[in-house]
Parts: C-alpha cells; sequence; structure tokens
C-alpha cells in the first residue's frame, strides 16, 4: 500500500512496508519497486529498528544499573566475608581463652577436691578426739557427782552432829533446875488409873496415832489426861518433847501443863469442856455454830499465842503442827493451842543461818503443813505461819481444808467473798471479813513474795531431786524426802537401795502420797498462771 502526500515543495510517499518479505523479495526492494524516483522513502521498518536500538538501549543501561548494583552487593559480601573473618578470629581467640580459663577451673576443682578430702579426714578424726573427750567428760561429771554426793553426805553428818550437840544443850538448859519445871508435878500411874476409871473408854475424850486421851479427876481438878503409845518410839519421843516446851512456856492461850507421869508416858493438863475448835467447826454433838465475833476472837488468839511462841527467849519454839483440831475451847470459848508433840525449839541453822530445826522425816497434818517443810524438813516460825493462814481460811468458810487457798483466791479475784463465807457464823462484816481473808493468803503464800505481780522462781522443794522438774505427783520415801513418783519408782526399779539425797541405806521401797505438797503445788501453777496473764494483760 501506497500513501502519498503533497507538500510545499514535494510530494512525500509512504509506503506502509509489509512485515514480511514478498515475491521472494526483501522488504527494501519491494519499497524501491512501488515507489518513484522522485519521491521520498520513509520506511517504516527503521524507526522500529530504532526503537528497539531504544530499548536495546535501555536494557543495556539497565544492565549495567543491575551490574552495578551486583558489584555493590559483591562489594558488600567481600566487606561482610572480612567482617566474618575478623570476627572468626576473635571467637577462635575467645575460645581459646575460655579453654584456658576452663583448664584452670578444673585444676583449682581438682584442688578443692582434694583439699576437701583432707578436710574430711581431719574432721573424722577430730570426731573421734571428741567422743573421745565427750567420754572423758562424762567420767569426770561421774565422778565429781560422786564427789559432791559424798560432800553432802559428810556435809549432813557434820550438821547433824551440830545440831544434835546443840539440841542435847538446850535439853541440859531447859532441865537443870528441875524435870519438870518448878510448877508442875509428876504423877504415879496408880493416881491416873484412879482419875481415869483404870482408863474407862467412857472417860475417852480422843484418840490418835500418838496414844488416846481421857478425862480426869485428880487431886480435886477435872484433868485432861493424854496417854501415850508405850509401844511406839515415835510416841515416847513426842512425849519427852512435849513435856520440855510446856514445862517452860507459859501464856493466856496455850493449854496449861499440870504434870507428867513418865511411867505411864502421860501427860496431864488443864480440861477445856468445849472440846477442839474442829468439832465446833463441823457442829459435832449438835452444837451451834460459832459466831463471826468468836471466829475474830480466836484468830486474834491464836495469832497471840504464835507469836508469844516465836519470839521465847532465849530459843524461840515452833509448833509443827498447828490446825482447828489442836486448838482446845473452854467453857467461855477462850482458845487454847494443844498438843506440842512435835514441836521443836529451835537453833541457828549451819545452811541458812536461821533459826531453823531440820528433820529428814517430816510430819504434820499434809493439808495445814508448809509444803516446804514436807520439800525439805526445814522447820521454821514460816512452817506456824502457812499453818495459821489455813486456819484463818478454815474459820472464815467454815470448809475442808483441801484446796481452801486456791478457793478463797479466786473468791477474791473476782470479787465474790460472801459466796465462800460460812453463812452459818451469821452476817459478816465483808470489809473486816476480806482483810482476814487476805492475811490468811499472805500467811500461805509459798512463794514467799510481796508482789504478787511479780514473776517468782520455782521453789525448790516443788522440784523431784531425782528429775529437777515440778513434781505432779509427790511421794514421800522412807528416807523422809519427796519425790515424783515415776522418778523414785525408777530409781528402785534400777537396783538401788540408798537415799537419792543422802546416799544412805534406805529400809524399803514404799512412798506415801504427799498430798499437802500436791495441792501446794498446784496452787503455785495456778497461781503462777495467773500472774503472768496478769502481766501480759
Amino acid at each position: 500500500m501506497m500513501l502519498r502526500q503533497k507538500s510545499l515543495f514535494k510530494d512525500k510517499v509512504f509506503v506502509a512496508l509489509p512485515d514480511e518479505p514478498r515475491d521472494g523479495k526483501s522488504i527494501l526492494s519491494w519499497a524501491i519497486d512501488h515507489t518513484s524516483d522522485s519521491a521520498e522513502i520513509i520506511i517504516l521498518h527503521i524507526v522500529r529498528a530504532q526503537k528497539r536500538a531504544k530499548r536495546l538501549e535501555c536494557m543495556y543501561i539497565m544492565e549495567v544499573k543491575l551490574r552495578r548494583e551486583v558489584e555493590a552487593q559483591l562489594s558488600q559480601i567481600k566487606e561482610d566475608t572480612e567482617t566474618l573473618k575478623q570476627a572468626t578470629i576473635m571467637l577462635q581467640n575467645e575460645l581459646g581463652w575460655y579453654k584456658y580459663q576452663w583448664n584452670a577451673t578444673v585444676n583449682a576443682l581438682q584442688n578443692v577436691n582434694k583439699q576437701k578430702r583432707l578436710l574430711e579426714h581431719s574432721i573424722s578424726e577430730s570426731d573421734s578426739i571428741a567422743s573421745d573427750l565427750g567420754e572423758s567428760v562424762r567420767v569426770s561429771e561421774s565422778l565429781v557427782q560422786s564427789l559432791k554426793l559424798e560432800y553432802n553426805k559428810v556435809k549432813r553428818e557434820r550438821d547433824d552432829a551440830v545440831k544434835e550437840a546443840r539440841g542435847m544443850r538446850i535439853e541440859k538448859e531447859f532441865t537443870a533446875s528441875s524435870v519438870y519445871g518448878a510448877f508442875n508435878s509428876e504423877f504415879s500411874l496408880t493416881e491416873l488409873e484412879q482419875a481415869t476409871q483404870v482408863f474407862s473408854d467412857s472417860l475417852t475424850i480422843g484418840r490418835g496415832g500418838f496414844g488416846s486421851v481421857y478425862k480426869g479427876f485428880l487431886r480435886n481438878t477435872t484433868v485432861a489426861i493424854k496417854i501415850h503409845n508405850a509401844k511406839s518410839l515415835q510416841a515416847k519421843s513426842q512425849f519427852q518433847q512435849e513435856v520440855l516446851v510446856l514445862s517452860r512456856v507459859r501464856h493466856p492461850n496455850l493449854v496449861t501443863f499440870i504434870g507428867a507421869c513418865p511411867e505411864a508416858s502421860a501427860i496431864v493438863y488443864e480440861f477445856l469442856p468445849n472440846g477442839s475448835l474442829e468439832d465446833r467447826l463441823n457442829c459435832v454433838g449438835n452444837t451451834l455454830p460459832l459466831d463471826w465475833h468468836a471466829r475474830f476472837r480466836i484468830i486474834t488468839e491464836i495469832c497471840s499465842a504464835l507469836i508469844f511462841l516465836h519470839k521465847h527467849k532465849p530459843h524461840p519454839v515452833v509448833h509443827g503442827d498447828l490446825k482447828p483440831g489442836n486448838i482446845l475451847l473452854d467453857a467461855n470459848l477462850l482458845s487454847k493451842l494443844s498438843d506440842f508433840g512435835i514441836s521443836r525449839v529451835l537453833l541457828e541453822s549451819s545452811v541458812t543461818g536461821s533459826d531453823a530445826h531440820f528433820t529428814s522425816q517430816p510430819m504434820g497434818t499434809p493439808a495445814y503443813t508448809d509444803p516446804e517443810f514436807f520439800g525439805t524438813g526445814e522447820l521454821t516460825r514460816q512452817s506456824d505461819t502457812y499453818s495459821f493462814g489455813v486456819t484463818i481460811l478454815r474459820l472464815l468458810t467454815g470448809r475442808a481444808p483441801l484446796r481452801l487457798v486456791r478457793l478463797v483466791q479466786e473468791a477474791l479475784n473476782d470479787d465474790d467473798l460472801h459466796s465462800v463465807l460460812d453463812h452459818s457464823a451469821g452476817e459478816w462484816p465483808l470489809v473486816q471479813a476480806e482483810q482476814l481473808a487476805r492475811i490468811g493468803l499472805q500467811c500461805t503464800d509459798i512463794s514467799r513474795q510481796n508482789e504478787s505481780t511479780s514473776p517468782v522462781a520455782t521453789p525448790s522443794y516443788f522440784l523431784c531431786p531425782i528429775s529437777q522438774v515440778v513434781m505432779r505427783d509427790p511421794q514421800v520415801a522412807a528416807d523422809g524426802f519427796t519425790y515424783e513418783a515415776d522418778a523414785i519408782r525408777d530409781w528402785f526399779d534400777c537396783g538401788r537401795d540408798t537415799s537419792p539425797v543422802t546416799n544412805r541405806a534406805i529400809s524399803n521401797c514404799d512412798t506415801v502420797p504427799n498430798h499437802a505438797l500436791r495441792s501446794a503445788i498446784e496452787e503455785y501453777l495456778q497461781q503462777n498462771k495467773l500472774q503472768k496473764q496478769f502481766a501480759h494483760g
């Protein structure tokens, strides 16, 4: 196809060239054939070639650009490779350092293990030495304990000898002028038999472990005759002790000692028709209850008698068995303290430096006896003071003495003393009754402390001599000392036949419950518990 266009200068001929050669001719030849010589031939194929060249140029430019990018990447990779090489070298160096450190650590650990084995060997040798030393210490402690027991034994024997010598001296002083004193008489057994109708049962007014008491008519006077059991060595000792004391002491509130009959181990007293305070508190024989006035007066009278005994010169006297059963009442209900069978003249103790009497066989009525006396065998003025305190509480309440201290203490703590007072005595003056109750509690204060809120150490006589712990079931052994039941039982079960305290032979393995000490321990523990609660409150 040919297109013609005229112009101002000449005609232009546009020839559309086929895409493929025709008639076996080239495209250029075909174009010449189909155009005139004067026409300008623009071969469109050249345009395409130019476009292709442009494309190729663009591709070249892009290829160059791409090549540059690749070269940049290769350069970067080369730099990274170099960096990696350097890092590898550094890691190898670091690994070598760590390997060196690991080797050093292994060597150090080996040295430590070696030292450990040496220390274990040393410890083993030390344990062996310690075991040997422990055995030596145990042997030494056993030896020290044996020496201590031997020392205590010798000391006790020395104290016993000193006390015996002093007792003999005191007895000699008491009996220097007369066997029974200037104001007393000695009676024959015949006189006593006539006075009591040969000790008729109808005239018996009292019986006890010591013997019997009879009402008699002797030398135109109604008297009380106390006959001690002639077969009992203890009764004979009590007879001698009572005569020894009463023949030298006189007081309106002490029973009047008239005389004695050594042949019958009998003592003659004044007769007091209203019997004992114990009988009157229990209204024996349908007697009328004592009113509170009489009870107040009796407390005052017995207090006066105790002060007289405790301040007696040249040596104080301790009754040792103060209780309502040993307080007698005359026709006017005047009270008089009697039964001095276990009373003692106090000597200065070589242990405490104070006036005291020591015995390995404490006696007395458990509920009224100072627990310290049962625990230590030390009879002091405080022993009577404790008994007097229990007696005061009995007169106020009319109740049995066992656990009476705790009962009154709890009533006072609850501000309810009126509930425990003996209402058969009449309308009590509560202020004075409370004052007396507090006095009674102070007398029975086993801690011996004035400030009830202060913590107190456990009294030594509450501790078992064997286990050194507070006793729960105290038992008196044949040696006269008190022990925890399990501890003394184990002591005997091991085949021992000696006293744990004195190391002397013990006659038998029998024990008797110490109810008084047990009650005192329970009251102490209860009081201590209340004190701790008050202190922390």
